[in-house]
C-alpha cells in the first residue's frame, strides 16, 4: 500500500506551494510527506516531477511501474527534480492518479468483513489481462473518490464503489463491446443488473446483512442512472471522476472517441 512521498528537500510551509501541500495534507491524510531518510524498510519508487510535467507526457506510462511496485505492504513514492509549487501540485496529481493504492478507509469499511470484501474483489479479477486489469484499478479508484467526496460514507456505497462494474468480467475482459451496442441504454442497464447479481452473491457469501446487500443492489442496478438519492448520486460522481482522472490522457490523443463518448453520456443524462 502507498504510505508515504518522499522528498529530497522537505519544506511545505514556506510560501511557495504552502496552500498545495495543506491541500494534500487535508486529500491523503493517510500519506506521510518525510524526508527521503525516512524511506527506511519501504520500498521505494522514485519518480521525476519534470518528466511529469513535461508537453505530451502520458500518465499511463508510469502506471506498470508504479501498480507492480504495490504489492508490498509499505510503498514510498521519492519525487526528484522540482520544488516549491510546481511539486506540490505534482504530488497531489500523481497521489491523484494512484489513490487506489492508499486504501483509505473510514469506520464503515474497517475491519474484518470488509478485509474479506477487499480480497475477494481482488481475486475476481485477473491482472494479466490488461482490460481486467484497467477495470480493477477504476473499481479501485472509484472507491477512494467515494471517500474523498464523502469521508463517512457508509458501507453499501462503498462496497457498490468497488463492484459497479464487476459485469464487465463476463462481458468485456478480452475486449470492449459497449460502444458497439444497437441500444446503449439497455447494454448499460443490463450491465448494471447483472453486476448487482453478482456483487449479491459474493456477500450473501460473505454474511453481509440482508439490509447492506439490498443497498448495494439497489446502487449497483441503479449507477447507470440519473437520481434523487444522494448516495446513489455520490457513487455516480465518484464513477465518473475516475473515469475521466484515469483516462483523460488517453481521450486527448482521440479526440473523436472522446467527443462521442461525452455525447453518450450527456444524452443518457438528459
Amino acid at each position: 500500500m502507498l504510505r508515504q512521498l518522499l522528498l529530497s528537500d522537505v519544506d511545505t510551509s514556506g510560501p511557495e506551494g504552502r496552500e498545495r501541500w495543506a491541500l494534500l495534507a487535508a486529500e491523503f491524510p493517510t500519506v506521510a510527506v518525510q524526508p527521503l531518510g525516512s524511506g527506511a524498510g519501504a520500498q521505494v519508487l522514485c519518480l521525476d516531477v519534470q518528466e511529469w510535467l513535461s508537453p505530451g507526457f502520458d500518465p499511463s506510462s508510469w502506471d506498470p511501474r508504479v501498480f507492480s511496485a504495490a504489492d508490498v505492504e509499505r510503498l514510498a513514492l521519492h519525487l526528484v527534480s522540482a520544488r516549491g509549487e510546481p511539486l506540490a501540485n505534482a504530488a497531489l496529481e500523481i497521489l491523484t492518479r494512484y489513490q487506489g493504492l492508499i486504501g483509505r478507509r473510514n469506520a464503515a469499511s474497517s475491519g474484518a468483513v470488509f478485509d474479506q470484501i477487499l480480497a475477494r474483489h481482488r481475486a475476481l479479477h485477473d491482472l494479466n489481462k490488461p482490460l481486467v486489469r484497467a477495470d480493477y484499478q477504476h473499481a479501485l479508484d472509484a472507491w477512494q473518490w467515494v471517500l474523498r467526496l464523502e469521508p463517512e460514507a457508509d458501507l453499501a456505497v462503498q462496497v457498490a464503489a468497488l463492484f459497479h462494474d464487476v459485469e464487465r468480467l463476463l462481458s468485456e475482459a478480452d475486449a470492449r463491446i459497449e460502444h458497439k451496442a444497437e441500444n446503449y441504454q439497455l447494454f448499460k442497464d443490463t450491465h448494471a443488473a447483472l453486476g448487482a447479481e453478482l456483487t449479491c452473491s459474493l456477500l450473501e457469501e460473505l454474511a453481509v446483512d440482508a439490509d447492506t446487500c439490498e443497498r448495494v443492489r439497489w446502487l449497483i442496478t441503479r449507477h447507470e442512472q440519473p437520481g434523487g438519492d444522494s448516495a446513489l448520486a455520490l457513487l455516480n460522481d465518484a464513477d465518473a471522476l475516475s473515469f475521466f482522472s484515469l483516462n483523460s490522457s488517453g481521450f486527448i490523443r482521440y479526440p473523436d472517441k472522446f467527443a462521442d463518448f461525452c455525447a453518450r453520456r450527456v444524452r443518457r443524462y438528459a
